[in-house]
């Protein structure tokens, strides 16, 4: 076999090859990752900011998007954006594991409407919260939204928290949220989105809770006879980047970053409204079962989560009437 000598010729043609691309050897490569559904909400908003972040930047960035966990579910980006591995990710309520404050987003009833959240997201979130998750390696440059979220079952419709009673109900690793079902009646079962519909499907679960965008991004529904409108907590979802990342990068990077991304919550607040009316047309036309429940029932059986809040999280009161006070609470 006649071996390939490698010229000055040869070489030096490679070489000149190279140097007339330089947009592609050189173009600095920004990721980012979601482990939501494409389709979902925090999907088409993650997908919005990445398009609209490329074209501001140009040739000299090459933005890489992926979703449905394909680089890990949220626990695992989190990770990946303190080593560097993955430079941007949407993150819900995982952060309350990382942050505890941030599990004010888990207390049911909380807030109730996207008005309240964005007085709460510039008060609390872009300046104490923000401090906090910085002391952790993050940092949170923008709230997106996930949405109201809702309960969804094969057994039963939920009208009061005794209708949860014995229910396996999957819940996002937080012990927050197991504790809001443990302490309606159900079994929480802790499980990561991706594995859902399975879980559904094969009857490991009875039944899960999530915003209205996610069942159908996910296409819980098709495995699902009963929504419930409990509407019980409200989920942002925080586009976070590694505190090393960020500080590293330059001036205008970090501005476009922060503009496009400003530009994404201004659309999803506004279209998650839109989606959650298409929605329950959509749910209705296709035979699931939707109710409204006693939410006065629910809010009084909630109110050990908030004690526990007030008394386990540093500041927790002081949070929670700071949120119940923002402008937008009715």
């Amino acid at each position: 076999m006649k071996c390939f000598r490698m010229t000055p010729l040869i070489m030096a043609t490679l070489a000149s090859c190279l140097m007339a691309a330089p947009g592609m050897a050189l173009a600095e490569k920004i990721t980012i990752a979601i482990g939501g559904s494409g389709q979902s909400l925090q999907g088409q908003t993650a997908k919005r900011f990445a398009d609209g972040l490329q074209e501001r930047l140009g040739d000299d960035y090459q933005v890489e998007y992926y979703d449905s966990g394909q680089l890990g579910d949220e626990k695992q980006l989190v990770q990946k954006l303190r080593l560097k591995t993955v430079d941007m990710a949407a993150i819900s309520t995982v952060m309350s594991s990382v942050v505890p404050a941030f599990a004010l987003f888990d207390l049911p009833y909380l807030i109730n409407d996207r008005q309240q959240m964005q007085s709460i997201n510039d008060e609390l979130v872009m300046t104490e919260l923000a401090e906090r998750a910085r002391k952790r390696g993050l940092v949170p440059v923008s709230t997106w939204e996930n949405g109201f979220r809702q309960i969804t079952n094969n057994r039963r419709a939920i009208n009061t928290p005794a209708d949860l009673k014995g229910l396996k109900i999957r819940v996002p690793p937080s012990e927050w949220r197991s504790m809001m079902f443990t302490q309606w009646g159900a079994n929480p079962t802790p499980m990561a989105f991706s594995e859902v519909f399975v879980g559904l499907q094969t009857g490991v679960i009875d039944g899960q809770e999530n915003p209205l965008t996610n069942i159908y991004g996910a296409r819980l529904h098709e495995v699902q006879n009963y929504l419930s409108m409990t509407n019980h907590v409200y989920s942002p979802i925080w586009l976070m980047t590694g505190l090393q990342w960020w500080d590293k990068q330059p001036e205008e990077v970090r501005q476009a970053i922060q503009e496009e991304a400003q530009d994404a919550q201004r659309w999803a607040f506004k279209r998650g409204q839109e989606m959650d009316e298409e929605l329950l047309e959509r749910f209705e036309a296709e035979g699931i079962r939707i109710n409204e429940v006693d939410r006065e029932a629910f809010i009084d059986a909630s109110q050990p989560v908030y004690e526990r809040f007030a008394s386990q999280v540093e500041g927790g009161e002081s949070l929670i009437d700071r949120a119940r006070g923002a402008e937008g609470q009715q």
